[in-house]
């Protein structure tokens, strides 16, 4: 892979990453309080709703630091390693991870009867995009497991 495209593709993870940190900064607790502020019967979810959007953010941030290094690996050519697996595997923990943490919120949500249609929309666009993730991380962790076995298998041979 050329310098170019590495370089492209961590400063849009950092990109990416900046952008979500400061949402959930600046942006998530204001959003929370004005909701509060215009459906106080549903005030008492702003603490939980906000923590649970917390804890689904470090999951994804563990996996762009895991992207992060996958890209130093390729970097340094060295993408077919058990360390890529060991990343690959991390990421698609961290999707598990968000995947429950969505279903589990939506759930709740749907239990209080607090769920509007437009956030049930987007907690299943999330789960969605983040299974899409899961998948191809789960896809490209088995392509590489098999490849490492054919690259063992070849110097062996040799």
């Amino acid at each position: 892979m050329k310098q170019g495209t590495i370089t492209f593709l961590k400063v849009a993870i950092f990109s990416i990453g900046i952008i979500i940190l400061a949402l959930c900064v600046f942006w998530l607790p204001g959003l929370a309080r004005d909701t509060a502020e215009a459906f106080p019967e549903y005030a008492s979810l702003r603490f939980p709703v906000l923590l649970g959007l917390y804890a689904t953010a470090i999951p994804f941030f563990l996996a762009l630091y895991e992207t992060l290094e996958l890209l130093k690996y390729i970097e340094s050519k060295n993408a077919f390693s058990d360390l890529a697996v060991i990343s690959l595997k991390y990421i698609k923990y961290c999707a598990i991870t968000i995947i429950i943490l969505y279903v589990i919120g939506l759930f709740l949500l749907v239990s209080k009867n607090a769920l509007h249609p437009g956030i049930g929309v987007i907690g299943v666009v999330i789960i969605f995009a983040t299974l899409v993730i899961l998948l191809f991380t789960a896809v490209l962790q088995g392509l590489l497991k098999s490849a490492l076995e054919l690259k063992s298998e070849n110097d062996l041979t040799v």
